[in-house]
C-alpha cells in the first residue's frame, strides 16, 4: 500500500503509516467535517495528493504527536466502519 502499512475497517482504507523507520508521516482519511477540524489542529496538514478526498498528514515523533494521531485515527476508524454498515 504505497510502501506503507494500510489500516482498514472492513474493505475501507482509513490510514497509512510508513514502513521505513526513518519516515514518520501518518496519513489519515477523515470525513470533510473532521478534516476541517483536524486542519485547525497544530501539526496536521492537508495530504499532498489526496486532500480533496479527506486525507490529512501529520508527523508522529513525540508523545503529544501520538495523542493527536490517536484522536484522529479513532474518528477515521468510526467513519470508515460506519461507511460499511
Amino acid at each position: 500500500m504505497f510502501g506503507r502499512w494500510g489500516y482498514f475497517a472492513g474493505p475501507t482504507l482509513f490510514a497509512c503509516f510508513p514502513v521505513k523507520d526513518k519516515e514518520r508521516d501518518l496519513w489519515i482519511r477523515l470525513t470533510r467535517a473532521d478534516q476541517a477540524r483536524a486542519l485547525a489542529d497544530e501539526g496536521v496538514r492537508p495530504h499532498r495528493r489526496f486532500a480533496r478526498r479527506g486525507w490529512v498528514e501529520m508527523t508522529v515523533e513525540s508523545g503529544d504527536d501520538v495523542d493527536r494521531a490517536l484522536r484522529w485515527l479513532r474518528r477515521a476508524h468510526r467513519a470508515a466502519a460506519g461507511a460499511r454498515a
